[in-house]
């Protein structure tokens, strides 16, 4: 079958993406190669149809309105879709992914090379052809510029003439297609078939298969799922499918595995979803008013909401009181600064599921309690560095329950000071720029003992100044003031050759605080109202600021700009890394990449500078890619590039 054959098929809904496919991976550096060999005549593969009737198909985009038979594509829907993109100028109606990864192709007359727009060399230069233009417009639209190119060089124009209309010929082309076809081929056995020949990608999840069942009885269920999703990420909050989909699941079936899915009704997990989602809402606004766990960088623990949600069942969509609430956010914090759904998530969940449903709150703590041994925090658990530690969500928190006081101002920094619109930063008291200086490590520097939080203004004005300058200032303006942040107001120890003592007092003061305000979630009292049932809607806020690359690591921001220009997924900055069966945590990663380079393609990507020997023998063993400089990464980033290039 001729590729334009292929594209009017998809342009009809003949030919459509099955539901349990995933979204557009590629990068710009594939898009490129892709065409480079088409135009070189090279091989390019075939493709793989499931064959199955028009009705009950189910497929991404919403119904094709066709009758009888359709083909739903199991292999080559990233080529379909470059195919269609760079050909029509615009994506299929299936497409999920960034349009602008196969906007933009130009093809360079002169040396025959594909490249993407670029204004300091493509921009009124007649070398240059939009290739997606010339599919629309065909060859008489570049006629005149050419034939000014060639300057009255017939040859030349001809040989201009024969380049383009090789571009425009790829249309023509004959590609294979092979069908699954037959009553026996059901959804089950189908996406074994796609598991096989999509080997090298993308393999489907649980999740994926349980979504692909229930969306072939409810098509619209995907819908109602990605509508919640771009509600709470209104909000600053940034969920997966799979995630919210484990939450209706343990809402609906008491249970963690997907399969427990296949035994519920349509008409349950109809009413089961919506539920689901009001309960999800009416977390996020307690978290936020009670803990202060107002945007997506603070909240940890997500693995724990499928129980949370659960219990709002149980008490009809709301708390039934403060102090239930209070001790549900008790096992909660706890649940995630233990890692407690971080490994063999469903083991963990149905363990807790069960106690909850047996013993209510009480059951979970107990279960959680005899997991642990203890729940006190202690001096050193607060050893961790960086904003992605497991700690860094609960110093957070300790600032907004407590009304920690800004340095300048004086204003306890409650709901309006920091969350959503990020007016609050992290502040290391004794300055990055000062501990360097001194020989301190990276991980000394980022210590979360080191951090408290002030607003945007009070960070600038404070600026680099010698903690022993600085503080002072404050204590005697303002007393109380780095009390409030439970900042040592010890003299001798903010002096910089004092800063490890420094350091473990923190810790001390910081862990008393965890302690005295745990001891109140678990006995009371609870002073704070509860919300009543209208705070399961969110408000609309606008996103938090999005993180940027640490500053002190070089060169690790333009590779990022580079990464994310050329197609490749953005990184979790100063992301706590753990080990993927237990959940134990190994390091906090400069920059990390948990679904790939690609987005659910290839290894997790750690960028780790100074790693122990333990924690590169156990990111080895947990199948991680590590790297130890932004260079280094570069050099592999290059090496995938030129692959890509190449093929």
């Amino acid at each position: 079958m001729k590729i334009s054959q292929i594209l009017d098929k998809v342009e009809s809904g003949d030919i459509a993406l099955p539901e349990f496919q995933r979204g557009y991976v590629w990068t710009r550096d594939q898009v490129r190669g892709f065409f480079q060999s088409l135009y070189r005549d090279y091989p390019i593969g075939g493709f793989l149809t499931w064959s199955t009737k028009a009705e009950s198909a189910d497929t991404r985009g919403g119904p094709t309105g066709k009758d009888g038979t359709i083909q739903l594509l199991l292999d080559g829907q990233q080529r379909v879709t470059t195919l269609y993109g760079v050909t029509r100028g615009a994506p299929p109606r299936f497409f999920e992914g960034k349009p602008e990864t196969f906007s933009g192709l130009h093809f360079n007359l002169e040396t025959e090379a594909f490249e993407f727009y670029g204004p300091a060399k493509m921009k009124d230069n007649p070398v240059w052809v939009d290739v997606s233009a010339l599919f629309r417009d065909g060859l008489a639209s570049r006629l005149a510029v050419i034939s000014a190119l060639a300057d009255g060089d017939s040859t030349l124009l001809g040989v201009y003439m024969e380049r383009l209309n090789s571009i425009v010929q790829i249309r023509d082309r004959d590609v294979h297609i092979d069908e699954v076809t037959g009553s026996d081929k059901t959804i089950d056995v189908v996406v074994e078939i796609f598991n096989r020949v999509n080997s090298g990608g993308t393999k489907l999840s649980k999740g994926d298969l349980a979504l692909a069942a229930i969306c072939a009885s409810w098509p619209d269920a995907r819908g109602v799922m990605n509508d919640a999703l771009g509600t709470w990420a209104k909000a600053g909050f940034d969920f997966k499918l799979d995630w919210l989909l484990r939450n209706a699941n343990g809402v609906i079936t008491g249970e963690a595995e997907f399969a427990k899915l296949a035994e519920v009704s349509v008409a349950d997990f109809k009413e089961g979803l919506p539920e689901t989602i009001e309960h999800i809402s009416y977390l996020l606004n307690s978290l936020g008013s009670r803990l202060g766990l107002d945007h997506n960088r603070v909240l940890n623990g997500r693995g724990a909401f499928p129980v949370m949600s659960r219990l709002l069942r149980h008490h009809g969509g709301g708390f039934p009181d403060a102090m239930t609430r209070d001790r549900l956010f008790y096992w909660y914090v706890h649940s995630f600064l233990w890692g407690r759904h971080t490994g063999a998530t469903e083991t963990a969940l149905n363990q807790d599921l069960r106690a909850l449903d047996e013993g209510d709150v009480d059951g979970l703590i107990a279960v959680l309690r005899r997991s642990r041994g203890h729940l006190d925090i202690r001096p050193d658990d607060f050893l961790a560095s960086g904003m992605g530690s497991r700690f860094y969500p609960l110093l957070y928190l300790l600032t907004r329950v407590h009304g920690a006081q800004d340095f300048v101002s004086g204003v306890p920094l409650r709901d309006n000071m920091l969350g959503r619109l990020s007016s609050l930063q992290i502040h290391h008291i004794f300055p990055k720029a000062r501990l360097y200086e001194h020989g301190y490590g990276r991980g000394e520097v980022n210590a979360v003992a080191n951090f408290c939080f002030l607003t945007q203004g009070s960070n600038l004005k404070v600026g680099s100044k010698p903690p022993a300058v600085y503080l002072e200032e404050i204590e005697e303006r303002m007393p109380g003031a780095l009390a409030s942040q439970w900042i040592p107001t010890d003299r001798e120890l903010w002096r910089l050759d004092s800063y490890p003592d420094f350091l473990a007092a923190r810790r001390q003061l910081l862990a008393d605080a965890a302690n005295s305000f745990f001891e109140v979630l678990h006995d009371g009292p609870s002073p704070v109202a509860l919300a009543d049932r209208a705070a399961a809607v969110l408000t609309s806020a606008p996103r938090p600021e999005p993180a940027e690359a640490p500053d002190d690591v070089p060169g690790l921001a333009a590779l990022v700009s580079e990464l994310e220009g050329a197609g490749f997924a953005l990184p979790e900055y100063e992301a706590e890394v753990c080990e993927p069966t237990t959940g134990e945590a190994i390091t906090v990663a400069a920059a990390y990449w948990p679904q790939g380079l690609q987005t659910e393609v290839g290894a997790p990507v750690v960028l780790l500078q100074h790693p122990t020997g333990a924690e590169q023998a156990a990111l080895e063993a947990g199948d991680f890619r590590v790297f130890h400089s932004p260079e280094a990464l570069h050099r592999y980033v290059d090496h995938l590039r030129a692959e890509y290039a190449a093929s």
